[in-house]
């Protein structure tokens, strides 16, 4: 139990099933779509991913130690019940794992240059806990492209490696939809990295890390992030009116599973003031990111009536 809160397996169960729904949900429903990857090989590269994130986290929290300990010590778990040395051997083999799985989804669809995609991601995982989080807004940034990145993936692996000219158009359609839930995606994750870091500000502050609320004041960052929230919302409702107007199953899924959480969100958020309250918020943000990720199965069931996205 130690080494899965180790590697975080929370969040490595969502990674697997946004992975999952877009390829099982989405473009395997779509009629005459033959996807690069069959079934057990795009499980494959779920598993590379989990892989590679389960790293990214085990190094994070071997870097986290001293700031753990001090914001939240009953979640420390290396040197206290996994050792550094033991964590760092875990670390590294899952990155073994994940790049040697990757070099062979890629070799499977014959574009072999696509194993260097986990390698860097790997490299920049590793960039990101040493030295990246300690820069104001930029482990904010990497955080928030990396999980929009592993949307993206679903895409580069199972649409890319089929484009023909006869099929370009269809297939664009298809990517720009996995591209427009990344980039909500990206946003609801760059906001949820700022609470987070309101959320660890005592221990952020005494380790010398260089966080916005460190930089601006919890008060000011939290104003920030107030006009923030405003921006995925504003844009999922435009989104929403431009396209998928026509199809009321999705206008409601969307108004009672998306909409109202974020504006949940941001009316605590305004008067949020603790710790717990912050950490709350936190929770709440994942929640509406895995609805609004699931909403992509409520529109395939329309795809008669499915609009083209420009």
């Amino acid at each position: 139990m130690n080494f899965l809160k180790l590697i975080r397996y929370q969040n490595l169960l969502i990674i697997a099933l946004v992975q999952a729904v877009f390829h099982f949900g989405f473009l395997k429903q779509q009629e005459g779509l033959l996807v690069a990857l069959n079934d057990v090989e795009f499980i494959l590269l779920i598993l590379a991913t989990v892989c590679i994130a389960a790293a990214g986290y085990i190094i994070n929290n071997i870097v986290d130690q001293e700031t753990d300990n001090i914001s939240k010590p009953n979640k420390v778990i290396v040197g206290k019940y996994i050792s550094e040395t033991r964590a760092y051997n875990y670390y590294i083999a899952l990155n073994i794992v994940g790049v040697l799985i990757g070099f062979f989804i890629a070799n499977i669809i014959f574009k072999e240059s696509f194993a260097a995609i986990f390698i860097v991601v790997a490299f920049v995982l590793y960039l990101y806990a040493t030295q990246f989080k300690q820069s104001l807004l930029a482990g904010n940034f990497l955080v928030s492209f990396l999980v929009a990145f592993s949307i993206l993936l679903v895409g580069v692996f199972d649409l890319y490696p089929i484009i023909t000219n006869e099929s370009r158009k269809f297939l664009g359609i298809l990517f720009q939809i996995i591209i427009d839930y990344a980039i909500f995606a990206f946003l609801l994750t760059f906001i949820r990295e700022v609470v987070k870091d309101i959320e660890d500000y005592e221990g952020d502050l005494k380790t010398g890390m260089n966080t916005l609320p460190i930089y601006l004041g919890k008060e000011k960052t939290q104003k920030v992030v107030f006009g923030l929230s405003f921006i995925p919302l504003i844009a999922l409702l435009y989104y929403l009116n431009s396209n998928f107007k026509n199809l009321e199953y999705v206008v409601y899924y969307t108004l009672a599973l998306v909409v109202a959480p974020m504006l949940y969100f941001i009316l605590k958020l305004w008067q949020a003031k603790t710790q717990k309250e912050f950490n709350h918020l936190s929770t709440v943000l994942k929640l509406i990111m895995i609805t609004g990720i699931l909403s992509i199965i409520v529109i395939t069931y329309n795809l008669n009536n499915l609009p083209t996205v420009e």
